[in-house]
């Protein structure tokens, strides 16, 4: 009663205050905190005093999920090759002549029933495999009165990290999506799960942040971010807005001791009603793709490029024959727009592409080498998730010492790091294809900047300024520019097989 009365008195001083401030100047500024202000934004009546009525209408709808799943894994013999390796059959797990051994694993996880004859939303890593060799032997979701069903997967997106199950039963407890498009920071949630396979769990918090990107990249790097406890075992429980409807699905914590520390994620039901709806009729989500690999503009960077922070995303690859080649989009390009919408941390460019329809023509304005420009991309259909997957690691740190005797006083005293030629032995050392071609780091000044954007020994440079350097010659022709223009360096780095990628490097002042 002290909270309501408190709001009551709260809004009848601010319609006094309001009344008698009429000499305000029409138009003038005021402080943000200014009390008037903030008295006018206090919660409104019936903001609730309990989340009990909520959470007793709600939890009904929520449901545990578990696998059973087998993992076949080396059978390690320390013995093998020994008069000894018998014993370690006897006593090590049994004897299986060094063949993999089959074992047992478990998930658990959260989910919640949408339609009362039991389907039920879920994320995908809560039902996948746990890794290659695994294998999903069976899926049982338990309701919050004990009852157990098994369930059938109707359908999963490894994109959006969703997936839809169906339990045989009827007349269920369901809930229903919201429009997450209306939520502001700040406004309360309630987040209802099977942390650490607790059972039924309650938390509640607000809304820290909307549009997150967490830097994972991706066409869905793009959550809700609340305080409320979100634990492991809480992914694809569902995150309600106070009118009963589900905004979010909670599905990722940044935590550096495993536990929760009032960062949790969801993905939006924005992104996951339609997701969901597809996967109900048995259909492929379809979302588009330009055939590009893509990198975040960082501040070295765009200041190499003399662009503004914040501002589009830097173009590391570009795929043969997608739809990126074809519009003439190039290794080093920053798009800047898709269509009529900014290309900004909130708005990513594999979120804008992801949501055109493939075949769709679609204009994306680019800036190359200080001049915009626009070219017309027609959409493809993006590959399934495993055509995506990463690009090997590094075969090891094998470089020979540089040559101290080499001109590049500049590479070495300004930019930090000193450089050889890519031999054939070097190249077949370290790795490279052999039609890559560029300057392999020998050497790494650890205080400096190249370091700390990690740059290491052993990397090949393929370009410094979005020039060629195939030699150390050219690449010190580009430190000496920067050094002109006093800007950052912008290399493109490649290790290993892996993806090159562009790093913006600041100069070392004498």
């Amino acid at each position: 009663m002290r909270y309501a009365y408190a709001i009551t008195t709260a809004l009848l001083v601010g319609g006094a205050a309001i009344t008698m401030g009429t000499n305000t100047p029409v138009g003038a500024q005021t402080a943000q905190n200014d009390e008037r202000a903030m008295l006018a934004a206090a919660p409104r009546p019936g903001a609730p005093m309990s989340f009990a009525d909520l959470t007793a209408r709600l939890a009904p709808a929520v449901v545990n999920i578990s696998t059973k799943q087998t993992v076949q894994v080396q059978n390690q013999n320390p013995f093998a090759g020994t008069p000894f390796q018998d014993f370690f059959g006897q006593f090590g797990g049994g004897n299986n002549n060094g063949r993999p051994v089959t074992r047992e694993a478990q998930s658990l996880g959260s989910g919640f029933i949408i339609s009362a004859d039991g389907y039920i939303v879920t994320n995908n890593h809560v039902v996948a495999p746990g890794n290659r060799s695994a294998v999903v032997e069976s899926i049982t979701v338990t309701l919050p009165d004990r009852k157990e069903y098994e369930a059938k997967l109707i359908g999963r997106d490894a994109a959006s990290d969703l997936a839809l199950l169906k339990i045989n039963a009827t007349n269920l407890p369901f809930v229903k999506f919201g429009d997450s498009t209306q939520t502001r920071v700040g406004d309360w949630i309630v987040a209802i799960g099977n942390p650490f396979g607790l059972g039924g769990t309650v938390t509640a918090g607000i809304v820290s942040s909307i549009h997150r990107n967490t830097g994972q990249g991706g066409a869905y790097d793009r959550y809700i971010q609340t305080d409320a406890a979100i634990n492991f075992g809480n992914s694809g429980g569902p995150m309600f807005d106070l009118n009963g409807n589900v905004i979010g699905i909670n599905s990722a914590i940044f935590s550096p001791t495993g536990g929760n520390v009032g960062i949790g994620f969801a993905i939006p039901a924005e992104q996951a009603r339609p997701i969901i709806e597809t996967l109900k009729t048995g259909a492929r989500v379809q979302r588009g793709y330009l055939g590009v690999g893509l990198q975040p503009i960082d501040e070295a960077i765009a200041q190499s490029l003399g662009l503004p922070k914040n501002v589009g995303e830097l173009i590391a690859r570009v795929e043969p024959g997608e739809g990126a080649a074809k519009a003439g989009i190039q290794q080093g390009d920053v798009v800047t727009k898709v269509g009529d919408t900014a290309v900004t941390p909130d708005n990513t460019l594999s979120y804008l592409v992801a949501n055109q329809k493939p075949g769709a023509r679609v204009p994306i304005e680019i800036y190359r080498n200080g001049k915009r420009m626009t070219v017309t991309a027609t959409v493809g259909q993006r590959p399934p998730e495993e055509q995506l997957a990463g690009f090997a690691d590094p075969n090891g740190d094998t470089v020979t010492e540089p040559d101290s005797n080499t001109g590049e006083q500049a590479t070495r005293d300004s930019l930090g790091i000193a450089v050889m030629a890519l031999t054939p032995q070097i190249q077949r050392q370290l790795g490279f294809a052999p039609n890559v071609r560029g300057v392999v780091v020998g050497a790494v000044d650890p205080s400096s900047d190249a370091a700390n954007s990690g740059i290491q020994r052993g990397d090949l440079i393929l370009s410094a300024n979005q020039r060629p350097t195939t030699t150390p010659d050219e690449l010190n022709a580009q430190v000496r520019a920067s050094q002109t223009a006093n800007r950052p360096v912008l290399l493109l780095v490649q290790r290993g097989n892996g993806a090159a990628r562009y790093v913006g490097v600041k100069l070392k002042t004498r």
